[in-house]
């Protein structure tokens, strides 16, 4: 949610990020929201003279009662009533109006960076950088479904029977191999002095929507049935909403955080769920780091994020590259964002496989998440990268680490969490 003070002053900046990002039907947002903000400080200035006239209009009523003139202190007795209709009816109007303001606000997109591309989707997202160099072996790389099921590790059919579509069975050494990754990410990223965390799994719908915009909401969460409940899509979301409604001590700014969870989506829009393999799930475990910040330290963080993203990675042998998302790819909170792609060899090409983001103070605006200043207090940064989310992770690994006999190897990194193993063979028809 951006600040009211900017929309004031400068409401062409706030349309033309509007336009930038493609959403030309929020323009009349801007005005609806300058309307409402208007009447609301019109409500507020005349409160503010009937409260300074009924103090002194109780000055005098005092001052006539001693005099003994009863006529003229009823008179005011009377003004005083009728003041005081007034202004709990323009108590209730000013509630209601800075209800529907809060509303539009949170509706409006986040201001973007200035080094973000203008694009209307993903497709014009911008490469920056490539890490290791991407190799295609001379032997053909199977389907990654059909590589995890050689290798025993997943059963898809079983999962469709007690679950439906988009779930699946992990199962032996790929089993093991996910977890060993997900607890190298943890170890990793407390390495770089992170506080490692477990959040809760379900946020009621306040924190919902102070994360995230009502078209992220609708699309990726699901709702428990009675109950002010939702499952998480992200740990970010329970991550940062532990600290909705808080005052941070400036100096214990940066929080640093890195946090697992189970993730749970819907992925209802365009891409939907796969027929086939798990690229893309209702449900996975993901590792998360969660920065939260001073204004002017945030761009020097969001680079840091990214950048451990590609260490692991590189670490394990994989190909990376980032791609900074334009303008028409932002969620509407996000002021900056990049995505990390992993190389596939079976494809040829780069598939996402982490997102880091720079929300400057939009979500805690809508969660009333500050420091404490010489002058008072401001709004944190708040910012999020995925650290290693498997299945995705799983994919890139074991397309990258494949051997022509079907066997993956397991790099040096990650053999201590599996138990010394090297490799992990297909298992025997």
């Amino acid at each position: 949610m951006i600040d009211i003070a900017l929309l004031r002053n400068d409401p062409e900046l706030v349309r033309e990020n509007i336009r930038k990002k493609f959403q030309h039907q929020k323009l009349p947002l801007v005005d609806e929201a300058l309307a409402l903000d208007g009447r609301r400080r019109t409500l507020q200035t005349e409160g503010d003279a009937l409260r300074a006239s009924r103090n002194a209009l109780s000055k005098e009523i005092g001052r006539l009662m001693k005099e003994q003139k009863r006529e003229e202190a009823e008179a005011v007795k009377a003004q005083v009533t009728a003041n005081a209709e007034r202004l709990a009816a323009i108590e209730a109007e000013t509630d209601e109006v800075s209800e529907k303001l809060k509303g539009v606000m949170m509706r409006i997109p986040n201001i973007i960076s200035a080094d973000t591309p203008i694009g209307k989707d993903d497709t014009e997202n911008v490469e920056r950088k490539r890490f290791l160099e991407p190799k295609v072996p001379d032997f053909e790389v199977p389907y990654h479904l059909d590589i995890l099921e050689k290798l025993g590790g997943i059963d898809i059919d079983s999962a469709r029977r007690t679950s439906g579509q988009g779930f699946y069975y992990l199962t032996g050494d790929i089993a093991r191999l996910h977890s060993a990754v997900l607890a190298y990410a943890r170890d990793f990223m407390i390495g770089k002095g992170f506080t490692y965390c477990i959040p809760p799994f379900m946020i009621r719908s306040d924190v919902v929507s102070g994360v995230m915009s009502f078209e992220e909401m609708d699309g990726m969460m699901y709702k428990i049935e009675g109950e002010d409940l939702y499952l998480i899509g992200t740990s970010e979301h329970s991550m940062i909403g532990r600290f909705a409604g808080q005052t941070v001590e400036e100096a214990k700014l940066p929080l640093t955080l890195t946090s697992y969870s189970p993730c749970f989506r819907k992925e209802k829009g365009a891409h939907g769920i796969e027929e086939r393999g798990i690229y893309r799930i209702h449900q996975f475990e993901k590792q998360e780091m969660i920065v939260i910040c001073k204004p002017e330290d945030s761009e020097a963080w969001y680079e840091k994020m990214w950048n451990y993203t590609v260490e692991l990675f590189v670490s394990m042998g994989i190909p990376v590259r980032q791609l900074e998302c334009c303008s028409g790819d932002l969620a509407d909170l996000k002021y900056r964002s990049c995505d990390v792609e992993a190389w596939s060899p079976r494809q040829k090409k780069y598939f996402e496989v982490g997102s880091c983001s720079n929300l400057t103070d939009a979500q805690a605006r809508r969660l009333g998440i500050r420091y404490k200043t010489e002058k008072g207090s401001a709004y944190c940064h708040t910012l999020n990268n995925t650290v290693a989310a498997p299945p995705r992770m799983l994919i890139a690994f074991v397309e990258n680490h494949l051997r022509a006999d079907g066997s993956v190897e397991i790099p040096e990194v990650l053999r201590p969490y599996m138990g010394g193993k090297t490799e992990i063979t297909p298992r025997q028809a």
